[in-house]
């Protein structure tokens, strides 16, 4: 009797322990966000974050609560020499958060790790040409999004990206903007939308708007987002993302069916920051 009996009772403790664990993980979230803000972290918010001053005081409020989870739950790895301080979470953290403000969120859920660079990095690729030739393709970036579980940042652009708040280029934003975007599988441009958020309507919107970037590439016409963003949808959505909160007049502008979709998706509206 005791080998049935066992067996049954430690399947019925790991059912018991997976369905604790979401409640688990939120109290646990609650106990952080309770816990004062380091004056440390205030600091560098203050030095390395000047977006943080035109926020409203309720949103900076959520944001020092998001980072306090964030900087609790990933992992940061220097490379090539870097020693990760405060100075270096807190401030991608800060960056990262803003995009989690006003909406109930997991805290990039698939996300472990941040790789953090001094500054840009090359990337080694296979590639092969039409001829079937093999060939090591190398790329120089400020930062990469995985959808194992890692992101990988530059600190210099990081630092760049963050001390220029208007400028409509933010290495973290648009990193962590692809980590939305494969919360539901590999990154496509269609991040996981609210219940009243309509696809469709997000589809349209955003396929015209790719496809104008793409033909002012062609053309070598100026255009408000980074050539960068023409490449697929997916980059198109964190080019988007990061014009969206540091030039959010211009975007609305310009492009106020884009800026509609983006406020109702990220839950906040950034022209009423400054």
């Amino acid at each position: 009797m005791i080998e049935y009996i066992l067996p049954i009772a430690i399947a019925v403790l790991l059912i018991g322990f997976s369905a604790g664990k979401p409640y688990w993980r939120e109290y646990q979230r609650r106990r952080i966000k309770k816990q004062p803000f380091k004056k440390e972290w205030r600091q560098i918010l203050q030095r390395r974050f000047p977006y943080f001053r035109q926020m409203p005081s309720d949103l900076q409020l959520q944001l020092k609560e998001h980072i306090q989870v964030f900087l609790a739950e990933k992992q940061f790895i220097g490379c090539n020499g870097v020693n990760i301080t405060d100075e270096i979470r807190v401030t991608v953290a800060a960056q990262a958060c803003l995009l989690l403000l006003n909406r109930k969120t997991d805290y990039y859920p698939k996300l472990t790790s941040i790789l953090v660079y001094p500054s840009a990095f090359i990337k080694s690729q296979q590639s092969s040409d039409a001829a079937g030739v093999h060939f090591v393709q190398k790329t120089t970036l400020a930062g990469e999004s995985w959808d194992f579980g890692k992101v990988v940042l530059s600190w210099q652009d990081t630092v760049d990206g963050a001390d220029i708040p208007n400028d409509g280029k933010n290495v973290v934003i648009h990193e962590f903007a692809h980590q939305l975007d494969q919360e539901n599988g590999p990154a496509n441009g269609a991040p996981i939308l609210g219940k009243d958020h309509s696809y469709q309507c997000w589809s349209s919107v955003f396929s015209e708007q790719y496809e104008q970037l793409k033909h002012k590439v062609h053309l070598g016409l100026p255009s408000l987002f980074d050539y960068y963003g023409a490449t697929n949808p997916a980059e198109f959505f964190a080019v988007a993302s990061e014009v969206f909160f540091e030039q959010s007049q211009q975007l609305n502008d310009m492009h106020p069916k884009l800026y509609k979709q983006l406020t109702q998706y990220y839950h906040v509206d950034p022209i009423h920051w400054h």
